[in-house]
């Protein structure tokens, strides 16, 4: 059965969920920073509106994917947001990755108005924001839940409910400590193999037919090969989310070193210019610390 949909952020993830949920026959309400993000959409058949809250207002459940905490708080709640517009007994679904404790905050300021909040960060990037096959992490109460996976399997394969508000969020910062670390590691053996006069290529097809085979030495063991950054996910994007891992795990007294490391060398990255680049490019900075010239 088509649904009334409000989505609020139409950039490189949102604009592809979008488009699926609109492929599937459901009814678009949208809305966006810059005019001109709205306009594949409304070219579609989407109804497109200038305050958040307009778009909120004609629907049933409501998608937030836009870049960070604060951007969300203000989707949500200030002049125009989306609590001014959402009606009593709605869904508002935040898809962005953000803070686990401001999320529960979040949810229950929506909860004194009568509207529902999952959160439910995504993996897989705009390759799998585009074919509709990402990995969903969601947070928030089971019947609620319930009445939005038809839709969360418009955008996704991989959707599990994780428990309450927040801990969506809490799975999606622990997806980005493995990434993170493991781009790390992968960095680390490529340049141990590299200043060793041995050849990277032999040694990381040998790595990816054994036990350390993964996603990361596949695809961003490839980039380090290459030199080639451009980005998947970028750095800038990687570093606020780890931002995120560590701001909670001071919360929690967590002691997380590893974690730590990916976060000053991504720190690194940003102050030398890379910020746009794959957060694959934590191998430059490994090779610059060991004298690696390419």
């Amino acid at each position: 059965m088509a649904k009334n949909i409000g989505f609020i952020g139409l950039g490189i993830m949102g604009k592809p969920m979008a488009h699926n949920l609109h492929k599937a026959g459901h009814r678009l309400f949208v809305h966006a920073r810059r005019a001109e993000s709205m306009v594949p959409l409304a070219q579609l058949g989407c109804a497109s509106y200038a305050t958040a809250a307009e778009a909120a207002a004609q629907a049933d459940v409501i998608f937030i994917m836009v870049s960070d905490t604060h951007d969300v708080k203000q989707v949500l709640f200030a002049e125009g947001g989306v609590a001014q517009g959402a009606k009593p007994g709605s869904v508002v679904v935040d898809m962005s990755t953000i803070s686990p404790t401001a999320t529960r905050h979040y949810a229950a300021r929506l909860a004194e108005r009568g509207i529902a909040m999952l959160d439910a960060p995504v993996s897989g990037g705009d390759v799998g924001a585009i074919n509709g096959t990402l990995s969903i992490m969601v947070g928030g109460k089971p019947e609620v839940f319930e009445r939005v996976r038809p839709l969360f399997e418009c955008m996704g394969k991989n959707i599990v409910h994780i428990g309450d508000n927040g801990a969506g969020q809490v799975a999606k910062a622990c997806n980005q400590i493995v990434v993170g670390v493991t781009i790390e590691a992968v960095a680390e053996a490529l340049t141990f193999a590299r200043k060793s006069g041995v050849d990277v290529a032999k040694v990381r097809e040998a790595l990816l037919g054994g036990f350390a085979a993964s996603r990361i030495l596949d695809v961003h063991g490839k980039r380090m090969l290459d030199n080639n950054y451009q980005p998947g996910f970028k750095t800038k994007l990687h570093q606020k989310d780890m931002n995120i891992v560590m701001q909670t795990a001071q919360e929690l007294g967590l002691a997380l070193p590893a974690a730590a490391l990916v976060m000053q060398h991504m720190n690194a990255l940003m102050g030398t210019g890379d910020a746009e680049s794959d957060s694959a490019a934590v191998m430059k900075i490994v090779e610059r610390m060991s004298g690696v010239e390419r």
